[in-house]
């Protein structure tokens, strides 16, 4: 048998994952500060959340491309709550915001064609490109007193094969908002290069300022793509419910292609579709256990870190992860097996694209005891076997 290139994937266990696997079929204890998955984190669910999905008119079978209307209003009426309006012939439903990215690369992309991804960043994406045999490009993110887009980073990677530019608002796992003059440069990039603006916007409502505007609001002659789903805005992963809004330069020529491309797999099944208001309309409910519990986590990671001056918390402005910048005497790979060998599970910074050493990531969704325990652990190992007098190194990614 031959098997296509695009999965000659290297899917061995890493030696993390190993060592991770082995301790838990070994019975010993670990926190888990990778947590991400909000239905494993103690929450409490909607007690209806399970009865619209046995909406009797989800029995007749109506192949909506786009999705069905009421669903459709829903997600408009999403927006409206951050200030927006959009017409639901704008809006396009998915299984899940992996496939909506899937549409919108055979949307905009050749094969051989270019993707800009600012790094640090999620790694899901790497995959999802070479399945649509798009190459992604690496954009540089900077850090100084906060995160922010190098422009000049962001034209130099630009080349003939470039169709568009991916951002996550608020990037994952930085907890970076793109900016008023951020997104300006990038529109003046678009512009001139003839690029579409795909924004991923999962962890829109998990900001830790006032609010952040939607990149629904377009940008003036730029085709703008934002991407968002159930996953986080209801902490309903399992659901399997996302959407695409198309506005800006060439929305209605872009949602006519994307209409046939979505009837070709017609992927959304109609239980969900019809459930999908009444999982919008409760999604209050959970946000705020989750945005309660990042505080928690957050001040509780922070207050430990008072002790350990060459450990900078990196700042964030919104989602539910944290950045350790700590001293690069080890590679991380080996200082994160010394903390499972304790009991605590953290990301290595090389995960999400920084450097092999000085970078550790946590998710603040734990439950605050279990995250407090594994927090201790944690400063506990830095501070023994990390000479805590040591500054931070420079911030190169």
């Amino acid at each position: 048998m031959r098997f296509s290139q695009r999965t000659n994937w290297n899917t061995e266990e890493s030696d993390l994952a190993l060592a991770h696997r082995k301790r838990i079929e070994a019975g010993l204890p670990v926190a888990d500060l990778t947590a991400s998955n909000p239905t494993r984190c103690g929450f409490a669910l909607a007690p209806r959340l399970l009865a619209p999905l046995t909406d009797p008119r989800a029995l007749d079978y109506d192949p909506q491309p786009r999705g069905i209307l009421p669903a459709r209003q829903a997600v408009c009426g999403y927006y409206a709550a951050h200030g927006v309006t959009l017409d639901p012939s704008q809006i396009v439903l998915t299984t899940s915001t992996s496939e909506a990215y899937s549409y919108l690369f055979r949307l905009l992309c050749d094969p051989g064609s270019e993707i800009l991804v600012p790094q640090p960043g999620y790694p899901l994406f790497d995959f999802l490109a070479t399945l649509d045999d798009v190459k992604l490009k690496n954009a540089p993110l900077v850090y100084d007193h906060g995160w922010q887009i190098d422009p000049h980073g962001f034209r130099q990677a630009i080349t003939p094969h470039t169709r568009a530019i991916m951002l996550v608002h608020p990037n994952n796992p930085t907890g970076h908002f793109t900016k008023t003059w951020e997104a300006e440069e990038l529109a003046n990039l678009c512009r001139e290069f003839d690029l579409s603006l795909i924004v991923d916007e999962v962890f829109l409502d998990y900001g830790f300022g006032a609010g952040e505007a939607s990149f629904v609001v377009g940008l003036k002659d730029v085709p703008v793509f934002v991407v968002s789903g159930m996953s986080k805005i209801a902490g309903l992963p399992q659901m399997k419910s996302a959407w695409i809004a198309a506005v800006g330069a060439q929305a209605c020529s872009a949602l006519e292609r994307l209409e046939v491309i979505a009837d070709t797999f017609l992927s959304v099944n109609a239980p969900v579709q019809w459930a999908l208001p009444v999982w919008l309309q409760d999604r209050e409910a959970i946000q705020s256990q989750i945005k309660t519990r990042v505080n928690a986590n957050l001040a509780e990671i922070d207050r430990c870190l008072t002790a350990l001056p060459a450990v900078e918390r990196l700042a964030l402005e919104g989602g539910w992860y944290a950045i350790l910048h700590i001293p690069a005497l080890e590679p991380d790979e080996f200082t994160v097996l010394q903390l499972l060998n304790r009991g605590v599970w953290v990301h290595p910074g090389y995960f999400f694209g920084m450097g092999n050493s000085g970078w550790l990531v946590l998710s603040l969704l734990a439950e605050e005891e279990e995250f407090a325990h594994g927090a201790a652990i944690l400063i506990g190992y830095l501070g023994t076997n990390q000479n805590s007098n040591v500054e931070p190194t420079e911030l190169h990614f």
